[in-house]
């Protein structure tokens, strides 16, 4: 074989390649793998991977907070309000029922005025000092028994007062947000408010059982004083009317 037929040969199989390698579809052709690109995608979707966790980690916590919210706005189950509104209203009642003589500014005035003189008048009758005193005695004896009804009423109070208490220290210990602990802290605080008010209620009424007794012993002297002035004037009278009859 000549030379310039081997050439002629080569070329013709150079042609036949390139109209092969031509008319291949372009599924077949290779595949080129990037590592760099490949690399830059897996960290691509490894960010968009933590946001989405940081996204659903914040509504957890929003979820949480809003769970926290709604215990601390929820109300206290137990109140005290109604029994220590009926036991404020009770003293209240006792008080308002003071015999003879009530807690009025007015009242005590015109008592005082009428049977608790300052002195009395020469001409006193002993009919009218009799009815005085016998007023003043039972004005004492009514503060004295109001004084003690308060008192019995206070010390009927505390089995109440404890039972309230034993409630309020448990709803507080399994209180579940702030308000309820805030209730029942504030609750705690009026029981002993009332407290307060049975106390001072029981010392109003001693105080003033022993101002109307203080009063009573103090007209006493007054009275003391009227009567004697009137045996003395009756006795002068007397005298002189016995020293004629001896002439």
């Amino acid at each position: 074989m000549t030379r310039s037929r081997l050439r002629a040969l080569l070329i013709a199989s150079a042609a036949t390649l390139c109209i092969a390698a031509a008319s291949v579809p372009a599924r077949a052709q290779w595949i080129v793998f990037d590592p760099t690109n490949y690399a830059q995608n897996i960290l691509t979707a490894a960010r968009e991977l933590q946001q989405v966790n940081n996204e659903i980690q914040m509504l957890e916590n929003q979820a949480t907070s809003l769970i926290n919210q709604a215990r601390n706005l929820a109300s206290l189950p137990y109140s005290s309000l109604a029994t220590l509104e009926q036991s404020i209203a009770q003293t209240q009642q006792l008080l308002a029922r003071a015999q003879n003589i009530a807690y009025s500014v007015a009242t005590i005035d015109q008592a005082f005025t009428q049977t608790y003189p300052q002195a009395y008048a020469s001409g006193a009758s002993s009919q009218q000092l009799l009815a005085d005193a016998q007023t003043r005695w039972q004005n004492a004896r009514a503060g004295f028994q109001d004084a003690m009804r308060v008192q019995a009423s206070a010390v009927q109070n505390l089995d109440s007062t404890r039972t309230q208490i034993d409630a309020l220290v448990t709803a507080s210990q399994g209180a579940t947000g702030a308000l309820q602990a805030a209730q029942s802290g504030n609750q705690l605080a009026a029981i002993q408010t009332k407290q307060l008010a049975d106390l001072t209620a029981i010392m109003a009424s001693i105080a003033r059982a022993q101002s109307l007794d203080a009063a009573r012993q103090l007209e006493t002297q007054a009275q003391a004083q009227a009567q004697m002035q009137n045996f003395l004037n009756y006795g002068a009278g007397y005298q002189a009317g016995n020293a004629q009859m001896f002439h």
